[in-house]
């Protein structure tokens, strides 16, 4: 299997935030990354400027492919400027 990562910042979540693992929902602006490995996408989110990471609710999702995990990233970086970042990632498996 293959490695990849892709990180976006400057990424103002919409009003109704992101929700993570470890610090429930989060709003302001983010960084929104993805990580692919092993045949799964992982998304984290920051505050930009800080260091500690935050994974999405849902997150590792099943994801074969590398191009399909690129796709996920800028699936769930639009979700979190949009407003839709609850339902996801889970929501957006190819």
């Amino acid at each position: 299997m293959g490695w990849a990562s892709w990180t976006t910042v400057n990424v103002f979540a919409a009003r109704s935030g992101v929700r993570t693992e470890e610090a429930g929902v989060i709003t302001g602006e983010l960084s929104v990354h993805t990580t692919w490995t092993d045949g799964e996408a992982r998304f984290a989110v920051q505050y930009n400027g800080s260091s500690d990471w935050f994974t999405l609710v849902g997150s590792p999702v099943p994801c074969a492919t590398e191009t399909d995990s690129r796709t996920l990233h800028e699936a769930v970086v639009t979700a979190v400027r949009t407003g839709r970042a609850s339902d996801m990632p889970s929501a957006m498996t190819p």
